[in-house]
């Protein structure tokens, strides 16, 4: 079963809770691939953002389209298909294994179903998240970091057309982090990634392209050389960034604002 792309646009989305207005009238687009970074201080808007891409927050106004088709036009299986979502925060229903969770997550693209095959795709990816040896442990003994690394993996075995996570690599130690951020930004060159990412530098170093919100609106939009220059980024997150160039980039250095 082959999965449809995942060119994606957003129109004038506008989410509200009470008197607060979380999204204001917000657009993008994207073709089918590439790796965007959403960045922006708390309060910005950013997991909203992304769970109204993924259909499980409905906004106030405007629309989401896949491929020129409405959100909510697309079957539970289309979106299953096309849509993965990795939140900030999990807890699955059942205390289930490691090995229960990622096989899921496979079953959900039908990669089980093709016997071998779909035992190597989950094996794969157990082994690319470092899971070996904890394919029986179970959810609730795991630490914040392995359960990252496991999430990740039941998103990924399906290898959706388009990825929204939600600052995947928040709960990692440094090797891990930069692994995780590094595969995310690596699937823009075939799929699409979405990706809310609290470490600036990460963003600038891997990403093609830097989305910069505030109050839920977007502040600069633009290829990840040229955005890290824009004076926008410092008066955004309130503070000076001195631009330290290195071998491997520009690493961001902040100082209170004057």
């Amino acid at each position: 079963m082959t999965a449809i792309s995942a060119a994606i646009s957003a129109e004038r989305l506008v989410v509200r809770r009470g008197s607060a207005t979380l999204l204001d009238g917000l657009s993008l687009a994207s073709d089918a691939t590439g790796s965007i970074a959403v960045i922006g201080p708390n309060g910005a808007g950013k997991s909203t953002l992304l769970k109204v891409l993924a259909g499980i927050e409905r906004p106030s106004g405007g629309e989401v389209r896949i491929d020129g088709r409405e959100l909510g036009a697309l079957s539970g299986a289309e979106r299953a298909r096309s849509i993965g979502f990795l939140p900030q925060y999990f807890e699955p229903h059942w205390d289930l294994s490691v090995a229960e969770l990622v096989r899921l997550g496979a079953e959900r693209a039908g990669r089980t179903s093709a016997g071998r095959g779909g035992d190597d795709a989950v094996q794969r990816i157990a082994t690319t998240f470092e899971l070996a040896g904890l394919e029986h442990r179970r959810w609730s003994t795991l630490s914040g970091g392995e359960r990252a690394r496991v999430l990740l993996a039941t998103v990924l075995v399906v290898d959706p057309p388009l990825l929204l996570a939600d600052e995947p690599a928040a709960a990692l130690d440094i090797r891990h982090r930069l692994d995780v951020i590094a595969a995310l930004a690596h699937r823009g060159r075939e799929r699409l990634s979405i990706v809310v990412v609290h470490d600036l530098d990460l963003a600038f170093r891997f990403f093609d392209r830097v989305l910069l919100l505030d109050r839920g609106r977007v502040v600069a939009d633009g290829p990840a050389a040229a955005l890290i220059d824009d004076p926008r980024l410092d008066a955004t997150f309130g503070v000076r960034f001195e631009r330290l160039r290195t071998a491997g980039g520009v690493l961001l250095r902040a100082d209170k604002a004057a």
